[in-house]
Formats: structure tokens, sequence, C-alpha cells
């Protein structure tokens, strides 16, 4: 699973005319790395809650461009086993 989100991100980015080529699981996604703006990272979360029915707070925008790639798809995947796990205890 975790290698579709790193997938979609990536392809996400991609979308979003950022340079990817050189990207790897330790690239920050702020300042020190690509460099996303807060509109790039608010694009990208609304792209990964239509996609994954994840929901992303307002606190969580800050924290994302802490992140290095490796970190934000460890974190997507996790809140994604609770979503699926919410999912299935609802059914």
């Amino acid at each position: 699973m975790q290698e579709q989100l790193r997938e979609f991100v990536l392809d996400a980015l991609r979308e979003m005319n950022y340079d990817v080529s050189e990207v790897t699981g330790d690239t920050d996604l702020g300042p020190a790395g690509l460099d996303l703006e807060s509109l790039a990272l608010a694009d990208l979360a609304v792209q990964i809650e239509d996609a994954y029915h994840i929901k992303f707070g307002d606190d969580d925008m800050e924290s994302l461009a802490l992140m290095t790639l490796d970190e934000f798809v460890g974190a997507l995947a996790a809140r994604l086993s609770t979503v699926e796990s919410t999912a299935e205890v609802a059914s």
C-alpha cells in the first residue's frame, strides 16, 4: 500500500509541475526539499482526500511541510488503515 501511495503522491506532484526526478524518500516536502508552498500542500491534501477518503485538518498542513516523502507516505498509510478499520467496524 505504501508504494501505491508514494506513486500517487509523486504523480500528483508531477501534475502540479514539480520536478520529482531526483526525489527520494528522504526528500523534505517543505523548504529544505521540494519547497511545497501552503497552497500546493492543500492541493495535494485535497487530491489525497478525494482518492483515499483521508481527511486533513488545518493543523496537519503545518506538520506536512516538515515531513520527508517517506514520513508523509507512512503517515498516509497509517491514516488509511485507520479509515479502513473504521469502515469495517461500521459495516
